[in-house]
This record gives C-alpha cells, sequence and structure tokens, in this order.
C-alpha cells in the first residue's frame, strides 16, 4: 500500500491541492435541509441534517478536490448521535476516494493519546488526524506510532491562522521563535517517513495569514506536507499561499471550509450550485 503522503501526492496531482473543510452548522445549513428534519427532536435533526448536507457537498466537490477535512467539534456539539454521524461521512469520503483528515487537534500522554488514535484511525478509519504537540514528545509518539502502525498520517500544529497565534507561538526561546523549535522536531519525526514523492507521513499545520512565515517554514521544512488554513473567509489568498509548495507542486494543501462549504444564504434555492461555482474557483486559483 502506498505511503500516506504518496497518497496525498496522487490526489494533489490528480485535482490540485484544495482541501474542503466540513465543519456543518445548523444556522448555516439550506433552509430546505432544516425544514425538512424539523420534525425530529433535537439533536437528532441536527445530526440527520448534517448528514445529508455533507454528504452531498461531497458529491459537489468531487471534481474539485481530492482531500476532505471534517472537523470533528462540529459533530461533537449535537450529542451522542454526532460522532456516529463523523464516522458516516468519513467512510463516504473514504468509498468515494478521498483523503480525509480528522481535525480532532488531540494532544495527550501515555494511554491517553493511545486511546485517541486508536479512536482516529481505527474507530473513524481516518486517513491523518491533526495533533497538538504542546505537551512534548511523549505527546506526540503515540500517535506518531499509531499512525505508522497503520499506515496513516498526522498534522502536527506549528504556526496556526487565528489572530492569537502569537501569544506562545511568538516567544522566542534560545534565540527563535517557538513555532521555529516545533517545526524542527517536526523535520526530525518526519524523517523516517519519506515517501516515493520526497515528503513524509508527518505534516505540520502552517497558517496562510501571514506569507512571510509560511516562507521561512517552507524553508525550514523542505519535506514536509503542509496543511494550511486560513485560506478564503479567514483572509488568506492564493497568492498568499504559493510560498508553501515545493518547486515541484507539493508540499501543501490548502483548506477551504466556509468559503467552499457555505457560500450562499440559506434560504437561497440555488446552494448547490454555488457550492460547485465555489469549489471550482478555488481549484482553478490554488492550481494557477
Amino acid at each position: 500500500m502506498p505511503t500516506f503522503a504518496d497518497r496525498l501526492a496522487e490526489a494533489v496531482r490528480a485535482k490540485g491541492p484544495l482541501c474542503v473543510g466540513l465543519d456543518p452548522r445548523w444556522e448555516s445549513l439550506p433552509k430546505a435541509i432544516r425544514e425538512k428534519f424539523a420534525q425530529l427532536p433535537p439533536p437528532m435533526n441536527a445530526e440527520a441534517a448534517y448528514d445529508q448536507f455533507c454528504k452531498k457537498v461531497l458529491q459537489l466537490v468531487a471534481p474539485y478536490t481530492g482531500v476532505v477535512k471534517p472537523q470533528s467539534a462540529f459533530f461533537e456539539q449535537v450529542g451522542p448521535c454526532g460522532p456516529q454521524g463523523l464516522a458516516s461521512l468519513l467512510n463516504r469520503a473514504k468509498e468515494m476516494g478521498f483523503v480525509t483528515i480528522l481535525d480532532a487537534k488531540r494532544g495527550d500522554i501515555a494511554s491517553t493519546a493511545e486511546a485517541y488514535a486508536h479512536a482516529a484511525f481505527h474507530g473513524y478509519r481516518a486517513d491523518s488526524l491533526t495533533i497538538n504537540p504542546y505537551l512534548g514528545r511523549d505527546a506526540v509518539e503515540p500517535f506518531l506510532s499509531a499512525a505508522k502502525k497503520a499506515e496513516r498520517g498526522t498534522f502536527v500544529l506549528v504556526r496556526t491562522s487565528n489572530p492569537g497565534a502569537g501569544l506562545f507561538q511568538n516567544l522566542v526561546c534560545d534565540g527563535k521563535p517557538l513555532d521555529r523549535h516545533v517545526a524542527d522536531e517536526v523535520v526530525k519525526w518526519n524523517a523516517s517517513t519519506i515517501g516515493t514523492c520526497g515528503l513524509g507521513d508527518v505534516g505540520a499545520v502552517v497558517g496562510a495569514t501571514n506569507p512571510r512565515e509560511l516562507v521561512e517554514l517552507r524553508a525550514a521544512m523542505p519535506d514536509v506536507w503542509m496543511l494550511v488554513p486560513g485560506y478564503g473567509a479567514q483572509g488568506g489568498t492564493a497568492a498568499d499561499v504559493k510560498a508553501a509548495y515545493r518547486a515541484d507542486g507539493l508540499g501543501a494543501i490548502v483548506n477551504s471550509s466556509r468559503g467552499v462549504t457555505f457560500p450562499f444564504h440559506p434560504d437561497d434555492p440555488d446552494w448547490e450550485a454555488k457550492i460547485v461555482e465555489a469549489a471550482k474557483k478555488a481549484q482553478a486559483e490554488l492550481r494557477a
């Protein structure tokens, strides 16, 4: 079986670097879908509506992306039935040929980390998982080991795209910002996983909202896949993310969530066409 990195490279070569984030919000769903399930009691109505909407999104964006990233929190918030819906969505995405990223930002130690990793790679059967390295090497190692054993991938938070990221990530330690120290460790963790595409299974989350830092982090992590949030609704542009790509055109997948999945007003009857238009536009911009 090809490595996770090579499967991701195949998806990017086929359809470009766009990654579509699936972050369902009840108030943003098409009115027709909300009304369809209005007779169900909460939270069953939300779970059923999320399931129908997100699976329809998979069909609509399939020509324009090979990578999707469900955010676990939006499914978990609807209660016990939410994780079941998330598992069903991930399974459908895999059946359709998508590479999947479970965005859960897990980070813990020992048996707890092992349990989180088992849930992601065997319970949800995700191809990859976002992880938080704040607790250190012993919090990251269980995820790396589980991913390697299951032939999956990880994306380590290095530089995030939120406005308050610099509070900790800009702190200078031993002459360089904290996020550069995390990047150095990611390079080490990734080194033994390099696939035929020249990239490894241990990726980095690097935001698109500061292009200068993106340039520096690409130079620091030449063999690392980058998951780049911040494009689209958060203000990042296609020009901003260019620095994330390697010379061969690989190396980065650029996430758009609201920009692709909610480019319409809930009352708009043409919401499906709006999603197709947004996905097509994003693919063209990022490929250019």
